[in-house]
């Protein structure tokens, strides 16, 4: 795996992140020395694996996806992906290759181009569905929020998942991401079950306010080292909740 030279440091606000997915070592430098020439951070591998990697290390905002790689399929790869995050997906088919493209849209990927392609004009396509997704506004994500972290861990807005660092991911319920979401947007700042149930929209599924209380619960077994003495989600008796360490906010 190479990736292009980390520009961040010329100011606070993370560059967007693109995954290069291709087995031609061609394709995936040009692709990553032009992003990288016009304000993106490029990682580019050559297979799922390398790609399954960067995805549980990083927060990526998209994926540019050959569907013909020669050691797998990349509409497999594709499906995964679509199945398991909502990052959005760019594929690259060849010209003749119109049932693929037809699939691959299909399956929920944003765009397509034909090989070989210009660089400009997939720069101009990562520009305009970038644009598209940040214009969502998506249930239980802030707009314009990747990530937050805290302490040693990390939650992914774009693939819904929780991990420490150097660890495996922590599966969440719906109403435990959005509740996480909720409390991560706020840190150190009380919150009573009302507001979190409008924030994090737990009375889609639950109609009375005890249930913040079922879900911190939940929450508590999963990312505390003691539940019963909680360091990080607090009980304020008779008013609410509060997260209680600083929160790092990645956009």
């Amino acid at each position: 795996m190479t990736v292009s030279p980390d520009l961040r440091a010329a100011g606070p606000v993370a560059l967007p992140h693109i995954v290069a997915v291709d087995d031609d070592a061609t394709v995936r430098a040009l692709i990553a020395d032009y992003l990288g020439q016009n304000g993106f951070r490029v990682s580019s591998v050559a297979d799922g694996r390398a790609m399954q990697s960067v995805l549980e290390m990083e927060v990526v905002d998209l994926i540019v996806l050959d569907l013909k790689l020669q050691l797998e399929d990349g509409m497999t790869l594709a499906r995964r992906l679509r199945d398991e995050s909502a990052i959005p997906i760019i594929m690259l088919t060849g010209r003749r290759d119109e049932a693929d493209r037809v699939m691959g849209l299909e399956l929920g990927a944003d765009d397509y181009l034909t090989k070989p392609f210009s660089p400009r004009e997939l720069l101009a396509r990562i520009r305009t569905v970038l644009r598209r997704r940040h214009a969502e506004v998506r249930q239980g994500r802030p707009e314009g929020v990747r990530a937050y972290r805290f302490d040693r861990w990390e939650l992914n807005l774009n693939t819904r998942r929780l991990r420490a660092r150097g660890g495996e991911p922590v599966l969440l319920s719906n109403g435990e991401f959005n509740l996480l979401v909720a409390l991560l947007g706020a840190p150190q700042r009380i919150l009573s079950r009302d507001q979190l149930l409008d924030l994090s929209r737990l009375h889609n599924d639950e109609v009375f306010n005890r249930s913040v209380d079922v879900q911190i619960m939940r929450l508590r077994r999963k990312i505390e080292a003691d539940p019963a003495q909680p360091r990080f989600i607090k009980t304020e008796r008779g008013v609410g909740y509060v997260f209680s360490v600083p929160v790092e906010t990645v956009y």
